[in-house]
Parts: structure tokens; sequence; C-alpha cells
């Protein structure tokens, strides 16, 4: 099998998923990620099209990127001018960029209702894009948009369009399923009628063979990642996606799943070998970026991709890993996690215990007794499985290995609605760091925010540094009970997270404020006992 070059666009097809915006800082910070996890091209963004762009392309110039080409975006010239008259092709010029990414219209429907323009000029525009840019000495990938439903429209059209790239000098012919609505079937049959058709017709044309295939898939059934890899099968080279298979509506095939298929399944190295363990920190980063929470069920390097419940399973891992896995989580920069709740055995408590490096017989505490204590607990309320950061403190509290990086003493809130005015939440908090009493006040947008901010106001004095990294990702709360009305118990889940790590914790109570401080003060101390 060949070697596949991965581009990656989370910046520029990433950046048009829904609630993401990527400011030009925010974009060098990822394309360095980038760079260093080993992607072939980094796709940056359609220079020309607006301010944004236009800066990241002038900052990006400062920057060596080691293993990647920075590559811009455009769409093929105007119709009826000349491609170095077109304005839009000579910013791209500017931007610096050594790669350049020509999308051109395949499908007959695009060209003749959509556009109102004319086959042979489609053909015509294609052809003069790609040798501008090549005259100008930069490598040139030309993306068919649409091509999987222009081939089954009109295939003799479509194939045209893909031999006026070729001969216009693109590197790279990248077979788009832009509306995401092809099968896997259909994707290896119509890749490799691609490349035999263009192998055959230019077979006596050493300058344009080997013909390079590349897929460019949207997840709109399901099927982006699926799709990739069926084209790779059949002989595509170069792969096209996203970090967390960030895009517009369904998304854009995952390369945080591509990646490791490629390497681990298809031992298809497509990024060096050792950079592999770093998918989950930009998996992680990414997401932080973007203000997305992360998804928990992500293969490879989601929260839950080597997540263990059921005693039986647990029992088999802690035996024979592969038994319920089919890679080492550590391949990917991940780890394994052991979840306990009421459905926990003895297993699950010891593997924790390990984990967590606590020796569950030092204090006469042995893993029966914590699973009949979290049985208990859960009954009441709680939720473990989901919560490791609290589960962890509880087993330290129960084997009498706590040792708490601040001492809770009071807290105090206020709320206050004046008129119609919007309300407003005053909160004191009162710890203890090593015989040092702290008193601070804070506002917040409600009651918990107010706590939040004074806690964290309290503990800066102590710990700012250790602060500055925790940010809040999630925060929910659920109704157990509702037929008691408003004194219904309620559980309270808070999910933090810095640059590389996620941690999750529980509260529960009658009182939401307090369940609420339960999660919160166990976050802090979770995070800071690290």
């Amino acid at each position: 099998m060949e070697q596949v070059y991965i581009l990656d666009t989370t910046l520029r097809d990433g950046a048009q998923g829904e609630n993401i915006s990527f400011t030009p800082e925010d974009k060098v910070k990822i394309a360095k990620k980038l760079d260093k996890l080993g992607i072939h091209y980094i796709e940056g963004g359609w220079p020309g099209s607006n301010p944004g762009a236009d800066k990241f392309f002038e900052l990006a110039k400062d920057i060596e990127f080691k293993n990647s080409k920075l590559t811009a975006f455009c769409s093929t010239r105007r119709p009826n001018i000349k491609a170095d008259k077109d304005e839009l092709l000579i910013a791209l010029i500017k931007s610096g960029a050594p790669a350049i990414t020509i999308f051109g219209k395949t499908w007959d429907l695009h060209v003749e209702d959509v556009m109102e323009n004319t086959l042979e000029e489609n053909l015509a525009m294609i052809n003069d894009t790609v040798s501008f840019f090549k005259s100008n000495n930069r490598e040139v990938l030309y993306d068919g948009e649409h091509f999987f439903d222009g081939y089954k429209n009109n295939r003799e059209y479509a194939l045209k369009t893909l031999a006026a790239a070729l001969e216009g000098g693109a590197g790279f012919l990248v077979l788009c399923d832009t509306n995401g609505g092809t099968l896997p079937n259909e994707i290896e049959d119509i890749v490799l009628d691609v490349k035999q058709h263009l192998t055959e017709k230019y077979k006596d044309n050493d300058e344009l063979l080997p013909v390079k295939i590349g897929i460019h898939a949207h997840n709109d059934c399901a099927m982006a990642v699926a799709n990739t890899i069926a084209a790779v099968n059949k002989g595509a080279v170069m792969v096209q996606g996203t970090i967390n298979g960030y895009g517009e509506r369904c998304g854009n095939a995952d390369l945080t799943s591509c990646i490791p298929v490629l390497c681990l399944k298809m031992n298809n190295w497509c990024i060096p070998e050792e950079n592999l363990t770093y998918l989950h920190k930009v998996s992680r980063f990414i997401s932080e970026i973007a203000n997305m929470i992360p998804l928990n069920s992500r293969p490879f390097v989601g929260k839950s991709a080597f997540a263990h419940k059921g005693g039986i399973h647990v029992s088999a891992v802690m035996k024979i890993p592969k038994a319920y896995e089919h890679i080492e989580p550590e391949e990917v920069g991940n780890y394994r996690r052991i979840l306990v709740s009421d459905q926990a055995g003895k297993s699950n408590i010891e593997y924790k215990a390990k984990e967590f490096g606590i020796d569950l017989n030092a204090n006469g505490m042995d893993s029966k007794k914590i699973v009949a204590e979290i049985k208990r607990l859960e009954n009441m309320g709680f939720q473990y499985d989901v919560a490791d950061a609290s589960f962890r403190i509880l087993m330290e509290k129960m084997t009498k290995k706590f040792d708490p990086c601040f001492d809770f003493k009071s807290f105090r809130i206020a709320y206050e609605k004046d008129g119609n005015n919007a309300c407003h939440s005053f909160a004191t908090v009162k710890i203890e760091v090593n015989d040092i009493e702290e008193i601070t006040a804070a506002e917040g947008h409600g009651p918990v925010n107010a706590l939040d901010n004074a806690l964290r106001k309290a503990l800066k004095k102590f710990y700012k540094d250790e602060l500055e990294a925790i940010h809040l990702v999630d925060y929910k709360v659920r109704i157990l009970d509702g037929r008691d009305g408003t004194a219904a118990k309620v559980r309270v889940l808070i999910e933090f997270r810095d640059e590389d790590h996620i941690w999750t914790t529980v509260g529960f109570s009658e009182d939401i404020i307090e369940a609420s401080w339960q999660a919160l003060t166990d976050s802090f101390q979770y995070k800071l006992s690290k």
C-alpha cells in the first residue's frame, strides 16, 4: 500500500461548523499542534475572502513548519476572465502559501443550473486555474466538489473535470463527497474506476502518472470515516478531514479516527509512529480552542473510548486487556478507565485502588466494604461511574489517605431581586490552608457561579498558577424524584478541564446549592492534589 498523506482542514472546513469560530491567533496555535503531530498539509483558509484569513497567513509566515506544508484554499477562476487577472487567485499567491487547494465543479447540475455556466467553460476554468498556480511554482491539490454525485449523474463529464485538472498540473485529484450521501461500496467502485480510467487514458504520458487520488468525505450518513478508509482500500493516497470531525452540517471525516485506523489497523503510518501518542492531546487542545465539549464516546480519543463498567469485563481486562480492547489506549495517548457504580464488583474497586495508588488493606478497608458503601451512596442518589474525581476523593477518605488542599469553614449566599432588574448573587466563602484562614466575597450570575468565583478568589492566594488552568466544561442538575416538587432531591455533576485532562465530580442533596458545593469543592480538591 502506498504512503497516505494527510490534509487537515480544521482551520477552514472545520471552522464552518456551527458554533465554531477561530481567531487568527487561535489558528496559529492549532497549526503548530498539527505540525507537531506530523500532518502533511494544513489548510489554513481562503486568503482574500475575509480579513481573518489574511491575518492568519501573514502570521504564519513567521512559523517554521517542520512537518507540515501550509495550504491556501480557493475556487477556480471566475467565468470568462483570465486566471492571472482574477484578484481572488492573486490573493493566494500573495499569501505565500507553498501549496494551493483549488475546488472546481464536477457535477453538471451545479455547472449548468446553479452557476448558469457552460460545461466547456467550466473545464477551461479548472485547467486555467491549476496551470496558473503551477506557473507560479505552487503545488496544486484539486478538490472535485460533489464528485460522487456528479459521477453518478454524468460519469463522462465528471471524469473530464479530473482530466482538466490533471493536465493543468494538479498533484492530487481529491474526490469530494460534499453532500455526504455516498456509501462505502459506492466509494470503492468509483475510486477504482477513476484510477483505472485515468491510468489507461494517460498510459503513454509519464509526466501525468501515477495518478494520485484523494478523498474528502462528509458525515451526513455517519459514513465519513468508513468512506475514507474505503477509498484508501482502492488506492486513494490522500485523506482530507478535520480533528474531532468538526465541519459544516454533520461534520467531516474525523482524523482522530482516520489516523489510528490507517496506522494501527492498516499498517500505513501516515504520521511518524512516535507521534501517534500525541493524538489525544491534540484532540483535547483543539476542542478547548473551539470551545466545544469533547465527545466522550469519540473513538480512540474520547473519555469513554476505553472505559469499562461491568464487573465481568473489568475482571477480564485486569488479566488480559485485549479481551475487551481492540488496541492499547496508550498507543493514541489515551488511558483505560474503570467505572464504579452500583453494578461494580470487587475487580472494579481493586483496579481503581491500584490506579489511584491506594493500599486497600492499610487501614482495614477492603474492596468488599467499599463496594457496599458505593452501592449505599448510589442508592441515595450519588453517581460515581461518571465522576471519577469524586470517587478518588471518596476512596481516599475511606482509607484515611485524604490530605485536603484546603479546609472548608463556611459559606454564605445573598440573592437579590430589585423590581424588573436582573437578579444579583453574592457569596462569601471562608477556607483554611495550612492554618491560614482566608475569607473572600464575590458576585456571580446566580448563586453557584458566585460560590465558584468566591472559592477561586480565596484559593488564588495559595494556588494562583494551578487555578488559571481550570475551566468549566459542563454543569448538570438532575431531579431524582419529582414527586416531592421543589423539595425533590437533586444530583449535580460538574465537569472541569485543563489543557490535558477532563474530570467530573458529583454532589447530592435536597438543596441544589449544597449539592453544587459538594461537586465544586471536590473538583478543586482533585485538581490541586494532582
